[in-house]
C-alpha cells in the first residue's frame, strides 16, 4: 500500500534528479532538476506502490496534442495557440487525470516546431507533477522560492522586463481561462470594462513598445 503524502511529501528526490539546461525570463542560463519519469516511477514502488503507469489522453480530433481554437498574438506580432498534453495517472486504485503545457524552457513552443520529442517529454513531466500533486513524492520541486523563480536582479533591473512578454502573458492567461470556459466577456465584467476597452487592453503594450523604441533612438 502506499504510504501516505505526509510520508512521500518528505521524501528527498534531489539525490535521484538529474539537470536540463534552461534560461529564465532575462535569457540568462540555468540548470533545472527534474526527476526521470521511470525513477519516479521506481521510488513509487519503492514506497508501498503495486501498480503504477500513465498513458496518453487523445483530443476529440485523435491527436495526444490539445491546442486552444482561438490564436493570440505575441510580442513580436506572431500568431500562436497554447498546446498542451494530458496523460492518465494510474496509482494502484488512484487513478486522475494531469495536463502539461508544451514547453521549451519558458517559452512557449509554436506550432511549426512540436515535435514527437517534445510531445513525449510533456507527457513524462505530466506524470511525475500529477505524482507529486496527488501523492506528494516530489512536490518539492515545484515549490519556487524567490531565489529560483525570480532572482533579485531581474527584479531590480527595470531593462529585464519587456513589454511584449507582459502581453504574452496576459494573452496565454486570456487563452487558458477561456479553454476552462470562462468567457472574454465574463472576464470584462470582472475587471469592470467594456468589451471593446478589453480587447484594446492589447494594443496598449505595442504603443508603449513604439513609444520606448523611439524614445530610444532619439539623438
Amino acid at each position: 500500500m502506499l504510504k501516505p503524502y505526509g510520508e512521500l511529501r518528505k521524501v528527498d528526490v534531489l539525490p535521484y534528479c538529474e539537470k536540463r539546461a534552461a534560461k529564465d525570463e532575462a535569457g540568462r542560463k540555468m540548470e533545472v532538476p527534474y526527476l526521470n519519469w521511470a525513477k519516479c516511477k521506481d521510488l513509487l514502488h519503492e514506497h508501498g506502490a503495486g501498480e503504477v503507469y500513465f498513458e496518453p489522453l487523445l483530443a476529440a480530433n485523435g491527436s495526444s496534442v490539445f491546442m486552444t481554437q482561438e490564436a493570440f498574438v505575441d510580442g513580436k506580432g506572431n500568431r500562436n495557440r497554447c498546446f498542451e498534453v494530458r496523460v492518465k495517472i494510474v496509482i494502484d486504485e488512484l487513478e486522475f487525470t494531469q495536463n502539461y503545457p508544451l514547453l521549451n524552457g519558458v517559452y512557449v513552443v509554436r506550432e511549426d516546431t512540436i515535435n514527437q520529442l517534445r510531445v513525449s517529454n510533456a507527457q513524462a513531466r505530466a506524470f511525475v507533477k500529477g505524482v507529486a500533486i496527488r501523492t506528494g513524492l516530489g512536490f518539492g520541486l515545484w515549490i519556487k522560492d524567490d531565489e529560483t523563480a525570480r532572482p533579485l536582479a531581474a527584479e531590480d533591473d527595470l531593462a529585464a522586463h519587456d513589454l511584449g512578454k507582459c502581453r504574452q502573458r496576459l494573452s496565454e492567461l486570456i487563452t487558458m481561462k477561456m479553454q476552462d470556459g470562462v468567457t472574454m466577456e465574463q472576464m470584462a465584467d470582472a475587471v469592470g470594462m467594456e468589451m471593446a476597452e478589453f480587447r484594446a487592453v492589447f494594443t496598449y503594450y505595442g504603443k508603449l513598445e513604439k513609444i520606448e523604441n523611439i524614445i530610444k533612438g532619439m539623438q
